[in-house]
């Protein structure tokens, strides 16, 4: 019998092939590990490392202004007034503070509590990992009527720490390039830094922090004194909202500092955000269920004491409360315990007690002050109730309308024959003739075709019981076999891992095209978030010179074809609409997995503009004209193909 041990490779195993990575050294093997990726976002996080430092002395009450500096070279210097990083020697040691701070894991002065009372940063690793990632790194600390200074290279000193001038004031400047043997992408975007340095302005009232962008001279200032009470204004500023101004309440604690400012608006989406130590809890967490818990209770108290719920009527649940809020809640705390890896759910269980008692005090206080906003807010949530009631009857309906026929799945859907969801793609196509020709030309084995007869409704405007009255919008729950809503959605029960819009190239198809993704973004949200929504990209020219053709899918492509093969003798067919194409044309161009593009919908920029996906689908698809006039107008010039 074959002996199936390698006992050369055991035998040779042993401490002479243990390796130790020494300082910075193991950042620069597994950077993943410590900054999550070396994408763009990862490129993104080194600056928000760096900065948030310094806003770690803004909440210890020595540092007002923060500055961030895009350089020419995609260089990044951010500079602040606090305290500046220690330089004197550390005892154990006889190595500058500051040093060891930039060369050390988890060296700094919030590990003993001494240093800071709260502090941010998304891993807790700090400068340390910015320099070990960095191609360079500088540093400039005014402290003690000095101006110190060092330089580093890869983690690694190149020079001392040196005096280099006098100066009055304190304060930090850091200066980096990230290192081009680590990440993929070195160019910095201005949008992405200003999303959260706006944020960390909205949630550090009065803290002024400034961006500039030296590659094409741009700058903004962030400075909300009314900090998140300005957060919430901003959120609903496209909003018909039902008070003004936002309420607002905060407490403190032992070692805690809780603030909550919250509006209602005449909208049917909940619009919740969290942070803790200025760190984003999209999971949530003890903090938003101890706010949640006081909202439903104070609510329904209040409306029954003032008998505006009525003693036969079931109270008010939680969505229901929180239909058409706007809400921001911000605690900040010595110690915080989050679950899993990428901190986005707090976990500390005394925070929910203290936030549900201090935010139910404050509450049943303002709605005893200000009656005409409570009924408002009642009324509104009564009427949210009787909607989700009706909501519930047409699931109901459905469900055992399905239970009854011999086949639930629509009489329009072409089905594929393969039962694995993960192998399966659904085309959603507009209209009956487009169906027509991608239901011929599709590979039945694994490709099914919805045909969408004219536009579904807008679900921004709309209940969803109404939304549920829509027949396109049941067609597609009954298609996909998820559920809708909170409640229902059970995305284990897919049919298909991919959902592929194919609308036409024009005006009414990109306006399909938004209805749809606000429809998922609103009430199917995990099937973006896991990447299974896509976007076709048909061509906008046949190009047909004899008896060769080809295909552009934009006017770049069309000018790069023309040059190639020349214009004399060649015809130029712009397709207004799939169903132009015959069914071999469309699989050749639009559905042909070995040849066709595909636009995957993802929601990684909402993780960090979560907000600024909420906007721009209450500017698109909300009441309000004129905030979508602007819109149109600021962007009118990012147009590719215009259809007129």
């Amino acid at each position: 019998m074959t002996d199936l041990k390698d006992t050369t490779v055991n035998n040779n195993y042993g401490a002479a092939q243990i390796q130790v990575l020494e300082g910075l050294e193991a950042v620069r093997k597994r950077p993943g590990m410590y900054i999550g990726t070396t994408s763009s976002r990862g490129l993104h996080h080194l600056v928000y490392e760096v900065v948030d430092n310094s806003i770690d002395e803004a909440l210890a009450g020595y540092c007002d202004r923060v500055e961030v500096i895009i350089r020419t070279d995609n260089s990044i210097t951010v500079v602040d007034n606090g305290r500046g990083i220690p330089v004197d020697a550390m005892p154990e040691t006889g190595i500058p503070a500051v040093e060891v701070v930039l060369t050390v894991l988890h060296a700094g002065g919030k590990f003993g509590g001494e240093g800071y009372k709260v502090s941010g940063g998304l891993h807790g690793v700090g400068v340390s990992v910015v320099n070990a990632l960095s191609e360079w790194l500088e540093v400039e600390i005014k402290r003690d009527g000095k101006i110190h200074h060092q330089r580093y290279e890869r983690g690694k000193a190149e020079t001392p720490l040196t005096v280099i001038g006098e100066a009055q004031e304190t304060g930090t400047k850091i200066s980096f390039k990230p290192d081009d043997e680590i990440f993929e992408d070195l160019v910095y975007s201005f949008e992405v830094l200003s999303h959260r340095l706006r944020e960390l302005a909205f949630l550090n009232k009065g803290l002024l922090i400034t961006l500039a962008d030296e590659r094409n001279d741009v700058k903004k200032d962030f400075k909300f004194d009314g900090g998140i009470i300005s957060f919430v204004e901003y959120l609903n500023e496209n909003k018909d909202c039902l008070h003004a101004p936002p309420i607002y309440v905060q407490g403190e604690g032992q070692d805690s500092h809780v603030e909550i400012a919250f509006q209602y608006n005449d909208g049917y989406a909940e619009t919740l955000y969290s942070f803790v130590n200025n760190i984003n809890t999209p999971e949530g967490g003890t903090h938003l269920s101890g706010f949640k818990s006081a909202l439903t209770r104070c609510i329904n108290d209040y409306g029954k004491k003032m008998n505006l719920i009525k003693e036969n009527e079931v109270s008010l649940s939680g969505d229901d409360i929180r239909e058409g809020l706007t809400a921001v809640i911000s605690v900040k705390i010595r110690e915080p315990q989050f679950e899993g890896q990428t901190k986005s759910k707090l976990g500390n269980s005394e925070v929910r007690g203290f936030v549900d008692s201090m935010f139910a005090e404050g509450l049943s206080e303002y709605l005893g002050e200000n009656p005409t906003v409570a009924k408002r807010v009642i009324e509104k949530s009564v009427m949210a109730a009787r909607a989700r009631e009706a909501a519930r009857k047409a699931r109901e309906l459905t469900r055992r309308k399905s239970a009854l026929e011999i086949s639930s799945l629509p009489g329009k859907l072409a089905d594929c024959a393969i039962k694995d969801p993960s192998l399966c793609e659904i085309y959603l196509v507009e209209g009956d003739s487009a169906g027509g020709s991608a239901k011929q030309g599709r590979d039945r084995r694994f490709q099914a075709i919805l045909p969408l007869r004219g536009k579904i409704i807008n679900v921004e405007k709309a209940r969803l019981d109404k939304i549920l009255n829509n027949e396109e919008i049941r067609t597609m729950i009954t298609a996909f076999g998820t559920g809708i809503g909170e409640e229902d959605f059970d995305i284990q029960k897919a049919r298909y891992h991919k959902i592929v819009i194919m609308t036409d190239a024009d005006v009414d198809g990109a306006h399909i095209r938004t209805l749809l993704l606000t429809f998922f973004y609103r009430y199917m949200k995990p099937l973006i978030e896991k990447g299974m929504v896509y976007i076709a990209q048909p061509p906008l020219y046949k190009v047909k010179k004899g008896r060769n053709e080809q295909y552009a899918y934009n006017d770049a492509e069309l000018e790069r074809l023309l040059s190639h093969i020349g214009r004399d003798g060649t015809s130029i067919q712009r397709y207004k609409g799939l169903g132009e194409m015959n069914p071999e044309q469309l699989w050749d161009t639009t559905m042909n997995p070995e040849s066709r593009t595909l636009l995957q919908v993802s929601l990684e920029m909402a993780e960090s503009a979560g907000y600024e996906a909420e906007q721009i689908f209450t500017i698109l698809m909300g009441d309000k004209v004129e905030p979508r006039r602007k819109f149109i107008e600021d962007h009118a010039h990012e147009v590719k193909n215009l259809d007129l």
